[in-house]
């Protein structure tokens, strides 16, 4: 069972990003302040649902949500600034964005940059213990998959309609075959799914 809120005395948000480990495309992050009494018998961490249910859930998060924004960080910024920091910026982005402004952070892992003087508290997979995490899990994957398959259809042989710019071994063996798109994150190293096998 998702527990509501981290503390009760402050307006808080949810952030969590989605596409931290793909070769392609941008991070995406969002940040969900959910009423009090929100509650929800599917919503957990994105990873533990179907796409259909994470899908379903979407409208439902936006619709009862207090606020709820997604943002995202491209993959040149990425390449300048690296994959930890874009997390942190497309969270701050996502933040900035609320129509009602939080007073309380709770983020998913263990590091954060801090966000003006808002007070924050990282939690450890706190997208399978906080409901206002799993929300924002949700929307930042949903959002992120619809972009990812908005742009396969402009480079179909990287299969980013299925593995949505993930380092799956078709994914690789294009890359290495057939070389970098624009969408790709330069500073990202691949290896040869070959060589695994030794």
């Amino acid at each position: 069972m998702l527990l509501g809120r981290y503390q009760c005395e402050l307006i808080e948000a949810g952030c969590d990003e989605a596409g931290r480990g793909c070769l392609a495309g941008p991070v995406f992050a969002a940040a969900v302040i959910l009423p009090h009494d929100f509650e929800h018998e599917l919503l957990n961490d994105s990873k533990q649902l179907t796409e259909e249910i994470r899908y379903q859930l979407r409208p439902e998060i936006e619709l009862r949500a207090l606020a709820w924004a997604v943002a995202l960080v491209d993959n040149t910024e990425i390449d300048k600034i690296n994959i930890l920091n874009a997390s942190f910026l497309a969270m701050h982005r996502a933040i900035e964005k609320l129509s009602v402004e939080p007073q309380f952070l709770i983020i998913d892992g263990n590091r954060f940059n801090k966000y003006k003087k808002t007070p924050h508290h990282c939690i450890v997979e706190g997208d399978a213990k906080y409901l206002s995490i799993a929300a924002a899990s949700i929307l930042a994957k949903t959002y992120r998959d619809d972009y990812m398959k908005q742009i396969a259809t402009e480079h179909p042989e990287y299969d980013w309609h299925q593995n949505k710019g993930y380092p799956t071994i078709k994914h690789r063996e294009t890359v290495i075959k057939i070389g970098y798109t624009p969408y790709h994150r330069r500073t990202f190293r691949v290896t040869d799914p070959q060589l695994e096998l030794f």
